[in-house]
């Protein structure tokens, strides 16, 4: 009986767990389509790159909407059955929360599991993929990062190469740039220790200037504390070219933060990130422990409607807290493996305090 009562309940809620996550993919893959359509047309990309493109950001879409499609399924599911009387019939035949609920938590583990296979493997893989087709094929970028701190930019008539980038700061260290004309003889290389973009252009610091003399056969070195000038690139460009931490395995984040140590750069907010890579996908179980507490609690008897409004604002307040906290670790204001996990720790206290209610 129990067995049967299970899977009736964990099948409802992975019907309503398909709904929603196919909703949301398709609001989410319809709102990026009219965006970005026009840059894929002015670029004259085919439109099966296109699909592509769209295609190989759905891992990141189920990555990112996962632990709020569960909460709601969750939700929903028992939303439904309280509205229908379901959940007071059971109770009345000696069912108690708990055997109606544990469906619930295997389903949450599981979209946790779930959740560190698709950040370890299937995102990162995905979206160099997607990011190769619209940095090359419709920005016309030709980008090439061999490791998180050395990249290198190419566009007309000018080569960059950055050894560190730091998003936090808005950066850059270690520039070189090489000019070029238009039969690619170089024509002047600037070498700078930092340069911070402002005001449309980059202000480069501590700088060598070297540039062709009289004769062409000989440089030229000029010495300069500081430089303003247009690299062709803004930092909306920059963002693009570099790896986010989203596109990197944990294993790749760890071996980038030690490479950026060993050349002596902050390496804070990487660390905020890899922490984060392995706090995030217990979202999926903990929401789950959420939604079973408000679920058992009877605060959901009104149905569907009822159901949707928990599940959004609980999803909005643990996002807004471990996006706070997150911040709380950029800043150095907390360490980074607190700033990653608080969330996580608030939220299941909460959790555990919803379900010692029900016994």
């Amino acid at each position: 009986m129990m067995k049967i009562l299970s899977r009736y309940i964990a099948g409802q809620i992975i019907s309503s767990l398909v709904t929603v996550m196919i909703a949301v993919i398709g609001v989410y893959l319809v709102v990026d389509f009219i965006e970005k359509i026009d840059d894929f047309l002015e670029a004259r990309v085919a439109m099966d790159k296109a699909a592509m493109y769209f295609a190989y950001k759905v891992p990141l879409i189920i990555s990112q909407v996962l632990p709020v499609a569960i909460l709601l399924a969750i939700l929903v599911t028992f939303g439904l059955m309280a509205k229908h009387n379901e959940i007071v019939a059971l109770q009345s035949s000696g069912v108690s929360h708990l055997v109606l609920l544990k469906p619930a938590l295997i389903i949450g583990l599981v979209g946790s599991l779930l959740m560190f296979v698709l950040a370890e493997v299937a995102v990162p893989l995905a979206m160099v993929k997607a990011n190769s087709i619209w940095l090359g094929q419709v920005k016309g970028v030709n980008r090439v990062v061999t490791r998180q701190n050395d990249i290198w930019i190419k566009g007309p008539g000018r080569v960059l190469h950055i050894q560190y980038y730091h998003p936090e700061t808005r950066t850059a260290f270690g520039l070189t740039v090489n000019l070029f004309d238009k039969n690619f003889v170089l024509v002047r290389r600037i070498d700078a220790k930092s340069a911070r973009f402002h005001d449309g252009k980059w202000i480069l610091q501590d700088v060598m200037d070297q540039f062709p003399g009289k004769d062409e056969k000989n440089f030229k070195v000029r010495l300069r504390d500081n430089l303003d000038i247009d690299l062709g690139i803004t930092l909306d460009d920059l963002k693009e070219v570099v790896k986010p931490t989203e596109e990197m395995s944990y294993a790749e984040l760890r071996r980038a933060i030690k490479r950026i140590e060993t050349e002596g750069y902050d390496t804070t907010a990487y660390r905020v990130d890899l922490y984060g890579k392995t706090a995030f996908p217990f979202v999926c179980l903990i929401l789950s422990l959420m939604g079973v507490g408000i679920a058992g609690s009877g605060r959901i008897r009104d149905g569907l409607a009822a159901s949707v409004t928990y599940g959004i604002g609980v999803a909005f307040l643990y996002w807004t807290f471990f996006s706070f906290s997150m911040s709380l670790g950029y800043g150095a204001i907390l360490p980074p493996v607190v700033a990653a996990w608080l969330a996580n720790g608030v939220f299941s206290i909460l959790a555990v305090i919803l379900l010692l209610n029900l016994l």
